[in-house]
């Protein structure tokens, strides 16, 4: 591999996985070189030799250091969806904590935080909660920093959408929280890693939210994958509880978790919309059209992805 200057080599978390793998390409097609930190260091590497792979080793402080020196930028995606197991939201702003100090300790020059939209200081989603609190820890860190907000993000790789779609292709009825009538912003994975670099690459401290062209009420949104996909699908409004006790039940068949209460909830305190103009273009519809002939065929696992 061609060594770069060290301004031109950049650290990516999870660049194996969802979000990272976008801002990778983004950033390879540009003509960086990148590395990443990751929990999966023997997972199938996508992009070959192009990136170098190093484990997170939060637990070894000067390892973690000797990962990131040379280093000019740090893109950061790492966190979890849920608690389990060891797994906790309070040990992800631990290891996240961890990781700041460790590029400032490798002289990174700029760190790009992917955070979510809304997350205010007293939420009772801990998601939200946990996103606030390493907000703050970024802005006082001394570091350049951008903190970038996402709504719901989509690709073919998500989680959320092909599982709603994954439902939707194999039952009669399909149950939405509440009158469905809360609205999201999606936006597409592509748009959101052409946002986040173009934020690593400004000199200036900033908080951008990125959202998509389009709001749709929760209701509309899940209709109108259904009928992309062709499915003459049964729709039943149910309190909340009701709603996440039958995922519940699909979590046992499919030996997963499918939605966590608090992500209902939040869905439904319209967490995932943006008051800012959007920055991202990809609209949704055009997206599912183009997607929709392989969208849900299989189910994606979160433990699977993460977890194992």
């Amino acid at each position: 591999m061609e060594i770069l200057p060290a301004k031109d080599r950049i650290a990516v978390t999870g660049a194996f996985s969802y979000t990272g793998c976008y801002i990778t390409r983004v950033l390879l097609d540009q003509g960086y070189q990148v590395i990443t930190l990751t929990g999966h260091p023997n997972r199938p590497n996508p992009f070959s030799d192009q990136v170098q792979a190093f484990p997170y080793n939060f637990e070894q402080p000067k390892a973690l250091v000797a990962s990131l020196i040379g280093t000019s930028t740090l893109y950061n995606t790492y966190w979890v969806r849920f608690d389990r197991g060891e797994v906790s939201f309070q040990q992800a702003i631990s290891n996240t904590r961890r990781l700041i100090q460790a590029a400032k300790d490798a002289g990174v020059g700029r760190l790009v935080h992917i955070s979510v939209t809304n997350p205010p200081p007293d939420s009772p989603f801990p998601y939200f909660q946990g996103k606030f609190v390493l907000e703050q820890a970024v802005q006082n860190s001394g570091l350049s920093y951008a903190i970038i907000r996402p709504t719901l993000v989509y690709a073919p790789e998500d989680i959320l959408v092909n599982n709603i779609a994954y439902l939707l292709r194999r039952l009669p009825v399909f149950a939405i929280p509440g009158d469905g009538s809360y609205r999201l912003q999606p936006i597409y994975a592509g748009d959101l890693a052409e946002i986040v670099v173009q934020a690593g690459q400004s000199g200036e401290n900033l908080i951008w939210d990125a959202a998509g062209p389009e709001i749709f009420t929760y209701e509309r949104f899940v209709r109108m994958i259904a009928a992309e996909l062709g499915r003459q699908v049964g729709f039943v409004h149910l309190p909340p509880g009701l709603v996440y006790a039958a995922s519940q039940i699909l979590d046992a068949a499919l030996k997963d978790v499918l939605i966590t209460r608090h992500e209902i909830d939040g869905l439904m305190a319209e967490l995932l919309i943006s008051t800012e103009p959007p920055r991202g273009h990809t609209r949704f519809p055009g997206w599912l059209k183009e997607n929709a002939a392989a969208l849900g065929l299989c189910y994606a696992s979160e433990l699977e992805r993460h977890f194992k």
